[in-house]
């Protein structure tokens, strides 16, 4: 499953809550991929360092992470956090279809979201949403 715009708001304060929880938590400029399942605040990690380079493998991690997050939030997201630019790399491509797969095993249609330091986007319909600087919002 794919996001399409123009997307909802529930949707949009996830993705945004993602990437600030990037830009605030991560000083280095070079850093390992990571895989989130469930919310900002509320989510399981995988740490790709070293990658996990079999898809099979791939697809268990993210089968757990979903049964995990599955508690944590009703609704859960997938998203990979990684160093570089709103463009697709190799690492987007080798978890797509494994947390394609996981979501449908599990009867929830989930779909990865990337997400860097600029902002996130759906690697498959390309939707997006990007920041030239990202800032918590002051709370009222």
């Amino acid at each position: 499953m794919t996001l399409q715009a123009p997307i909802d708001r529930h949707t949009h304060r996830v993705l945004r809550a993602a990437t600030l929880e990037l830009v605030e938590g991560e000083a280095r400029h070079r850093f390992p991929s990571v895989l989130h399942a469930g919310e900002p605040g509320r989510s399981v990690c995988h740490v790709e360092d070293p990658p996990v380079v079999d898809a099979g493998l791939r697809a268990d991690v993210a089968l757990a992470m979903l049964r995990r997050a599955a508690v944590l939030s009703p609704r859960p997201f997938v998203w990979l956090t990684r160093a570089g630019e709103l463009s697709a790399h190799d690492d987007d491509l080798r978890w797509l279809g494994p947390t394609a797969w996981a979501g449908a095993s599990l009867g929830s249609p989930v779909r990865l979201v990337v997400v860097t330091r600029r902002g996130w986007f759906d690697p498959v319909s390309d939707v997006r949403r990007e920041w030239r600087r990202l800032r918590r919002r002051p709370t009222r």
